[in-house]
């Protein structure tokens, strides 16, 4: 009795440090469902108490709300996509302004309409208690994670089993990254001249067959595998009965893919292609089905948008440097289709006279004083969805590219061909979280982007990247 109680404890103290970042991720989310029903709940409760005959029954659910009021949840969490970053839930201050903001934007939003439609026909104090209570539940229950999941004795007690050149990428990054969950006790290798070391702050602790003894005696929860070549038999048994006694098992990529966002292109296999990549790029019918339909939504909007601007910018682009106003280039496309994009001209005529291919730079000399604002505003992009009508481009998706740009750069990037086999999109992963990529090394960055979003693509992600696109609009911090 004694040990099952002492085994329950155990497993009691040590159940946030087994979490995954996935999982973590799972559970905030969950949380603020939670949040905004309880906010959904409240708001009822509130406007049934001004009906009395009815009072909160069955009766009032069904008559006096109507069917919209039903869904302000869902718009609530869909504006709190841009809070659903683990890594970041400690960050108070950002939680706060995300949640004022979308707040006070949806009463405004919502007052107005309430006043400029007919006398009673919309009710005001549910709507508005809502969104009070929606950001009150919210802000309490990121309070609540964070107490629980980001306190030094939740973090995973790690040891990473290979110090080499992926061992000692995943402890930097691990080290470097805020908000890891993971707490680096050591390394494993067989080396003789690393035992007894230090690498990257952290001691290799021995090797692999002292590999029980090291997992008991520093008390770790995962084991993350980092070795590329070849895996000794007596290695993988042990890793298997790491398994059978509830320490979890993982590797240097997905880490790497956890944490950054990227899937490390440099540190992986060619036969990474056959064995993973392209299994977890395989989506379903539904889901290109809903993105194709979430498409021409949002590409009906977007060219009734472009309609009203284009006269403004087509005027500041003639003043500035003449015709033409719109610029067409042939981009390659899903599976490696040829299609011309069309932008807003924002580079002077005759930018590549030598006809010779050339990405555009931050700093770019060829972009004109008009051009300079329509990249920054994103606005150069708005012909776009036209092409995103016609099914040539997505909203969400890796950036298209030109067809000799993708043949020198798949001279020196691995698998930079792998990224044509989604369709591009106007924005995307790569295009909110780094910079110009005019070089090898900064493609290869951009690459890693591209192919963790064709690996984990979702709709989800893809409202995230629009949000995250329509900040830097917002911000004029496009580039």
């Amino acid at each position: 009795m004694a040990e099952n109680m002492a085994e329950s404890n155990s497993i009691r103290s040590t159940f946030k440090q087994r979490l995954t970042p996935r999982e973590r991720r799972f559970i905030l989310i969950f949380g603020h469902i939670i949040a905004v029903l309880l906010a959904l709940a409240i708001s009822l409760l509130s406007w049934a108490t001004e009906d009395d005959w009815l009072g909160l029954s069955f009766s009032f659910l069904l008559e006096r709300p109507e069917p919209w009021f039903y869904l302000l949840p869902v718009l609530w969490l869909i504006l709190m996509v841009p809070l659903y970053n683990v890594r970041e839930v400690h960050h108070f201050q950002k939680a706060l302004r995300v949640i004022i903001t979308a707040a006070a934007s949806s009463i405004a939003i919502y007052l107005l309409i309430f006043f400029l439609a007919p006398a009673k026909t919309l009710p005001r104090r549910g709507v508005i208690v809502f969104f009070i209570a929606a950001a009150v539940f919210t802000l309490l229950w990121r309070r609540i994670f964070t107490h629980f999941f980001f306190v030094k004795n939740a973090f995973i007690n790690t040891i990473i089993v290979g110090a080499g050149k992926a061992g000692q990428k995943v402890a930097e990054i691990i080290k470097n990254t805020e908000g890891a969950p993971y707490n680096i006790l050591g390394f494993i290798d067989d080396d003789p001249w690393k035992i007894g070391t230090e690498i990257k702050g952290y001691p290799v602790l021995g090797g692999s067959e002292d590999y029980f003894k090291i997992i008991e005696s520093q008390k770790a929860t995962q084991v993350i595998m980092a070795i590329s070549n070849h895996l000794d038999d007596r290695l993988f048994e042990a890793l298997t009965m790491s398994e059978e006694r509830g320490i979890t098992v993982t590797t240097m990529p997905v880490i790497y893919e956890e944490l950054l966002g990227r899937v490390p292109v440099h540190l992986l296999n060619t036969d990474w292609l056959l064995r993973s990549f392209y299994d977890m790029s395989h989506t379903s019918l539904f889901f290109e089905i809903a993105k194709r339909s979430f498409d021409v939504l949002g590409g009906l909007i977007g060219l009734l948008l472009c309609g009203l601007v284009t006269p403004f910018v087509a005027a500041a682009i003639l003043l500035d440097t003449g015709k033409p106003v719109f610029y067409s280039q042939e981009r390659l496309g899903l599976r490696g289709s040829t299609f011309n994009i069309l932008k807003f001209r924002t580079m002077i005529q005759n930018a590549e006279m030598d006809g010779i291919a050339r990405p555009a730079s931050e700093h770019d000399k060829r972009i004109t004083r008009v051009g300079s604002f329509l990249r920054k505003s994103h606005l150069d992009e708005m012909p776009q969805f036209l092409n995103v009508i016609r099914g040539e481009l997505s909203l969400v998706g890796p950036r298209a590219e030109r067809p000799q740009i993708v043949k020198d750069l798949q001279r020196e990037v691995p698998f930079y061909r792998a990224r044509l086999l989604v369709r591009p999109g106007i924005t995307g992963w790569a295009q909110v979280n780094q910079n110009y990529a005019s070089g090898t090394e900064e493609n290869t960055l951009k690459l890693e982007y591209d192919l963790y979003y064709i690996q984990h693509r979702s709709l989800l992600m893809d409202l995230s990247i629009l949000f995250h696109t329509f900040k830097t609009i917002f911000g004029l911090k496009g580039r």
